[in-house]
């Protein structure tokens, strides 16, 4: 009887092996300049939020500290090695 769940080891496709320590194309300056925006933007949002004067422009910086700690989390997870 035949295996209906198996997949033949020739369907696989073989994934490109990338030597340690080697970053390919843009992805060695995505992740510092990430970190940067996030650390500037968590800066600018407690200063905001402590001085008060401007609501929406704490609460501006506090979504773009959200955003680059998300893009922080999906380029971890594409980019590590398996």
């Amino acid at each position: 009887m035949t295996d209906l769940h198996h997949i033949p080891e020739a369907a696989e496709a073989p994934r490109p092996v990338r030597p340690a320590g080697v970053r390919t194309g843009r992805t060695g300056m995505v992740r510092p300049v990430l970190w940067f925006l996030l650390m500037v933007s968590a800066v600018l949002n407690v200063v905001f939020s402590s001085i008060g004067t401007n609501v929406l422009a704490g609460i501006g910086f506090g979504l773009a500290t959200l955003a680059c700690v998300a893009a922080l989390i999906v380029h971890h997870y594409r980019n590590r090695r398996r």
